[in-house]
């Protein structure tokens, strides 16, 4: 009895190592013959919509066509979905990142409207730009704050945008895009209101219209869905940040895979499919960003 339970112990062991290995992260080969691709994705501003579709998971499904393998989408949060990709959770110092803990790899590529900034970089790998954006200072539209005059330079636009906020409250969004410390916003005395209820970012209009604070931040994507949807009761002031771009992230060590996805990115922007689901989930945007919409690749 005492041989059986340790065989039988040692066998769960060895199930437990196999599945840990099956869920790991994998570069081109290991999806390939897995025969599965695992896109991690966000519910936010139409890229991933919470009903089985969205910008990013068109273009996410239409890659797993590419390499001939079948589509699993997984859904996580702006707080955990690092930590989904690579199985550890981060941790920031100022501008150091640094990673900790063990926790089970739950998919190959974050593709969510994924903003691409320095301190991501130190920890993972980007495809090439999927889509623009742009953090923004909003405001109820019954607010006394008025949208400041575009300048002669984006800098100027920027810097006269947050001298904007005074001592009004700000909402905003740790571990997002939102974040105030990634826009310099943090230790300048600032009424930062810090928005802890959800990871989800299509409640911050819903909050700053209820009172939680008198401003908010938004990225140009999620403006656009939001002026429309909260149509006449928000308006935007000016931009906090520079132009950003934003692109599907891979574990450092899958540069295969990030290279296949840049091919089939490549491809999809000059037949047409690219510029077809920036219409249908993204309509009046290329106005924002011309720029960026009349390049081919």
């Amino acid at each position: 009895m005492i041989r059986f339970r340790a065989l039988k112990g040692l066998f769960g062991i060895v199930l437990g190592i196999f599945a840990t290995s099956a869920a790991a992260a994998a570069d081109l080969d290991e999806i390939k013959a897995r025969g599965e691709l695992r896109h991690i994705g966000i519910r936010y501003a139409n890229f991933v919509t919470g009903s089985g579709d969205g910008f990013d998971v068109e273009i996410m499904q239409g890659f797993a066509r590419r390499l001939g393998v079948q589509y699993k989408l997984v859904y996580s949060d702006f707080y955990n979905v690092i930590r989904d990709l690579l199985g550890r959770d981060v941790v920031r110092h100022g501008g150091e990142v640094s990673l900790t803990g063990e926790f089970p790899i739950k998919g190959d590529v974050i593709a969510t409207g994924f903003t691409v900034l320095p301190w991501r970089e130190q920890i993972l790998t980007y495809s090439d730009a999927t889509f623009p954006s742009q953090v923004l200072l909003v405001a109820p539209s019954a607010s006394s704050i008025q949208p400041i005059r575009e300048g002669a330079s984006l800098s100027e636009d920027i810097k006269e945008t947050k001298q904007l906020i005074g001592n009004q409250s700000l909402l905003v969004m740790e571990r997002t895009c939102l974040d105030p410390a990634n826009y310099g916003l943090t230790g300048v005395g600032l009424d930062l209101k810090a928005y802890t209820k959800s990871a989800n970012l299509n409640e911050m209009v819903p909050a700053l219209l209820n009172g939680e604070a008198q401003l908010t931040l938004l990225d140009v994507p999620d403006a656009v869905l939001d002026l429309r949807k909260w149509a006449g009761q928000i308006k935007v002031l000016g931009p906090v940040s520079e132009r950003q771009t934003l692109a599907a992230a891979f574990p450092k060590d899958a540069t295969k895979l990030r290279d296949a996805f840049n091919a089939y990115l490549r491809d999809i922007k000059a037949d047409g499919t690219y510029d077809g689901l920036v219409e249908k989930y993204y309509p009046g945007i290329r106005r924002f960003f011309p720029d960026f919409f009349d390049k081919k690749a």
